[in-house]
């Protein structure tokens, strides 16, 4: 029986992750499933739990229940503790561990196929909810000469830079700001970690704000965002999330296949087919 692996979401119907772990299986020659799992918010668990006992041996985990499969979780890894969330349950015997690949992803996309280093540059990081959670560390560790936190709750963005002060190398590199404090401050690298381009809508972003050869990145994936316009009429190079989807699944498959996949034909795929 092939080892069955799935996403878990909700909404989950969109989710492009069978394709992407279909591409990766075929490439390494393993005889597996993957399939996408829909979960009720009061069901999340349960589902979890009886997948799991049908034999799982895997799962990856999407919105909204990236901080409850944290909590299911009897062990995480260092940068699932620091994002509070994890995005790739492993079922072995009777534990369940957690981590969370999705900043592993984004700066895989970013230095691997864009050709964008983050060390020694000036990063701002736009949002303080799960997602900016999810890659503030793994930033960290690339040693950017700065890293902003921008937010329109000051409150948030503070709070997201104390945690990670509290437990992550690096962190004095770390500062909070609101958008309108980003007057005058000039950026290497801009991610919008917010989910506004969804609702076809931006962060309040002052003009001037990235220095030459910059880049723009959006996590969302798949459209021409106002973020993404916006840093285009600023002279900045703009890419979106697409390969960070490809590369934090890469980086699922090795957490539970130990193979690492090539990305680049699967990121290929999914643009021809978009």
């Amino acid at each position: 029986m092939p080892d069955q692996y799935a996403v878990i979401g909700n909404p989950i119907a969109h989710s492009k992750s069978p394709l992407i772990h279909a591409s990766f299986a075929r490439q390494a020659g393993h005889d597996l499933t993957y399939v996408a799992l829909h979960a009720q918010s009061h069901e999340f668990e349960a589902v979890v739990q009886r997948f799991r006992g049908q034999g799982g041996r895997g799962l990856n985990v999407t919105l909204p229940f990236k901080h409850r499969a944290y909590a299911l979780a009897q062990r995480c890894s260092v940068r699932a503790t620091q994002a509070q969330a994890v995005n790739t349950l492993s079922f072995s015997g009777a534990e369940i561990s957690g981590d969370n690949t999705d900043g592993a992803g984004l700066v895989r996309d970013l230095q691997v196929n864009l050709s964008c280093a983050v060390k020694g540059r000036r990063v701002l990081l736009m949002g303080a909810g799960g997602a900016a959670y999810g890659v503030c560390g793994p930033l960290l560790d690339e040693e950017p000469s700065a890293l902003v936190v921008a937010n329109r709750s000051l409150d948030k963005a503070l709070a997201l830079c104390e945690h990670f002060r509290s437990i992550a190398p690096r962190a004095d590199r770390l500062a909070a700001m609101t958008y309108a404090a980003l007057r005058g401050q000039r950026f290497d690298l801009v991610i919008n970690a917010t989910s506004a381009g969804l609702a076809d809508a931006m962060p309040p972003l002052p003009a001037g704000l990235f220095s030459p050869g910059a880049w723009a990145y959006d996590m969302v994936y798949g459209k021409a965002t106002p973020f993404l316009e916006f840093a285009q009429r600023e002279g900045a190079q703009t890419a979106d999330g697409l390969g960070m989807l490809v590369e934090q699944a890469a980086e699922s498959f090795q957490v539970w296949r130990g193979v690492r996949s090539q990305t680049a034909p699967v990121i290929e795929l999914l643009r021809r087919a978009a």
